[in-house]
């Protein structure tokens, strides 16, 4: 589990396809590669992946097909920004949301408007996923807890303050990327329990969780 408060931003140091998958070898900037335990969890934009190898000041982890097919970790090139979470600890303060680092889906952004004080950033977001979205309610977007500003009938917006803004990778994002997106875990399990008791999300049969 994670809260969604990025501890670091790393860059990717080498990303090599293996068959189906991605292997990834990162450069932390403050994390220290030899705190790291092998088989440790590290969130890399909000998904959660296993540490296998370390080698002086990097770390590697893999990405399998599955992961591949339902975050942006595909488009990770030499030199990208990644941001970094290690797994909470017993008697951590939880300071965002809990995060699971299992990615539900991708959004895109549609909207950055500079606002002094704040960026509002506005995304795109499948149906499946936006029935989970509500106002004040939390959202994690690449790996970083945020509160919902609004929603509408296809997108939902959040206000970026300057410290978030520089300490992730929030800040390279262009209209038109893709973002990962994960939802409050809470309206999943609510809508799991309540069962035939609600309409099946858009485009599913069965109602998504």
């Amino acid at each position: 589990m994670f809260t969604g408060l990025v501890e670091d931003v790393g860059i990717v140091a080498a990303a090599q396809r293996r068959s189906d998958a991605l292997v990834l070898t990162v450069r932390p900037k403050s994390i220290k590669v030899a705190d790291l335990a092998l088989g440790e969890s590290i969130s890399h934009d909000g998904v959660c992946l296993t540490v296998t190898e370390r080698h002086g000041d990097t770390f590697t982890v893999l990405a399998g097909a599955e992961t591949l097919s339902k975050t942006t970790l595909g488009r990770l090139r030499v030199g990208s920004k990644v941001n970094l979470e290690r797994a909470l600890r017993m008697g951590d303060r939880l300071g965002g949301h809990w995060v699971s680092g299992h990615v539900d889906g991708t959004g895109e952004l549609a909207l950055r408007r500079d606002m002094g004080a704040n960026v509002i950033l506005g995304v795109r977001c499948p149906a499946p996923l936006l029935r989970y979205i509500v106002a004040k309610g939390s959202i994690a977007l690449c790996g970083v807890s945020l509160t919902v500003n609004t929603v509408d009938a296809t997108s939902f917006a959040v206000a970026i303050i300057p410290h978030t803004w520089t300490h992730t990778s929030l800040g390279d994002l262009h209209i038109g990327d893709p973002v990962n997106l994960e939802v409050d875990l809470l309206a999943k399990h609510v809508e799991k329990l309540l069962g035939g008791h609600l309409p099946p999300a858009a485009g599913n049969e069965e109602p998504y969780v």
